[in-house]
Order: structure tokens, then sequence, then C-alpha cells
């Protein structure tokens, strides 16, 4: 594994994650994904950020196939499955999946992500 590359995709990770969280923050309910105009653009950019993590931990995983199963803490397969998804499926996007995602989620894959970055 080279620590550069792997340093490289976890600063990119808290830079998408830091770009879910300051677009979340206009965002009081789920509904307001859909209930006008800056909404649906909200959804759609935090989606893609949403799908650059998943790229990223796929990165991760294909340099350094060990190295996410330490931080258990964290569903790194669901975050790759989803990043699938938007991929894939990007008309079926669920906006209470992605609020849940970035509510109730987020946080804490930023703490663990910034303790990765400091190990």
């Amino acid at each position: 594994m080279c620590e550069d590359d792997l340093s490289v995709l976890l600063d990119g990770m808290v830079v998408s994650i830091q770009l879910v969280q300051e677009r979340f923050s206009k965002i009081q309910e789920a509904d307001d994904f859909v209930g006008s105009s800056e909404g649906v653009t909200l959804l759609d950019a935090i989606s893609m950020r949403l799908q650059v993590i998943g790229e990223l931990v796929k990165q991760i995983h294909q340099i350094a196939p060990n190295y996410l199963a330490a931080y258990k803490e964290i569903d790194w397969n669901k975050i790759a499955r989803f990043r699938d998804f938007v991929s894939h499926h990007y008309e079926q996007i669920d906006y209470e999946i992605v609020y849940d995602i970035c509510k109730n989620h987020i946080p804490k894959l930023y703490q663990v992500v910034q303790k990765m970055r400091h190990t």
C-alpha cells in the first residue's frame, strides 16, 4: 500500500464529506429536497458527493484491501453499494434515504475518516 495514495483518497473523502455537510445545512427536513428548485439542486449536488465518497471507498479497498476492516464502526460495503446505486439508478434515488444518510451517518463517517487520516 502506498501511504501517499491512501492519504490523497482520505483527503478527498474529507472534502466531499465537508461539501455534503455544508449543502445539507440548508435542509431542515427530507421534504426540503423536493419542495423547491433549490432543494432539488441540493439533492443532486449531495447525491453526487455521496457517489464520490463511495468511489473513494472502493479505491481505498483496491489499494489496501484490509485497511477499512480496521474501522468496523462504518459499513464500508453499504457506502460502496450506494455509490453503485447512484451511478446506475440515479433516477430512483429516494430523497428520504439521502436525508437519513446526511443526518445520521455523515457525521460519524467524518469522525472516522479524520481518525484514519491521523493514524
